[in-house]
């Protein structure tokens, strides 16, 4: 049980992945305008980054490090299989978004594809694979999938709360030479700097 807490902490909170490791600040920082735009697209990454740390994980301890195939010594094509995955998880969702929601898949644009080269879902599928590669496959797949989830709920938190403050500041009196992404790159530091009390719990 404490290991299962000191994941869901350290994951969404504590090591937060846009605030504390600086990992996927392309949309965390272009689709953070409007509130319902950034909820979009933190469930989009929540989706991909848990079934891609499901299919990772799989493919990573029944394939690419087992063993009885090629003596385990494929553990080389991590980064390139993981892309793969991603980028058909990413293809998913958007097929899934353009049929389903077509205002949320106008209002995501180019940032939507961009999940597939966000540095955030890939660092997550290689982070596991370092992180629990020497425990038994159900516990490395359990852990794998229980951290990206709660790493993109983290995600998701960080982005609704930039989100917010950005809407609120959006008819403030803001000196001109701060306008749009310099004050935004200032509330995201200050929310860094607010998330670093999380790591006291851990």
């Amino acid at each position: 049980m404490k290991t299962l807490l000191l994941i869901i902490i350290g994951s969404a909170l504590a090591n937060n992945v846009v605030l504390s490791q600086f990992l996927g600040l392309c949309p965390f920082l272009g689709v953070s305008r409007k509130i319902k735009t950034a909820a979009g697209m933190g469930v989009a990454v929540i989706f991909v980054i848990t079934v891609s740390s499901l299919v990772t994980s799989v493919i990573y301890k029944f394939v690419l490090a087992n063993p009885a195939v090629l003596d385990g010594s494929l553990v080389y094509l991590n980064t390139i299989v993981f892309i793969l995955i991603i980028a058909a998880l990413v293809q998913l969702v958007e097929l899934v978004l353009k049929k389903y929601s077509p205002a949320l898949h106008k209002a995501l644009g180019v940032y939507l594809p961009l999940i597939t080269t966000n540095c955030a879902v890939l660092g997550v599928a290689l982070n596991n694979v370092a992180d629990y590669k020497d425990e038994k496959a159900s516990l490395f797949i359990g852990h794998s999938v229980l951290t990206g989830f709660c790493v993109a709920v983290g995600f998701t938190f960080a982005i609704l709360i930039l989100a917010g403050i950005r809407e609120k500041t959006e008819g403030s009196d803001i000196p001109a030479p701060l306008k749009g992404m310099p004050i935004t790159l200032i509330t995201a530091g200050l929310m860094a700097i607010a998330f670093m009390g999380f790591q006291g719990l851990i």
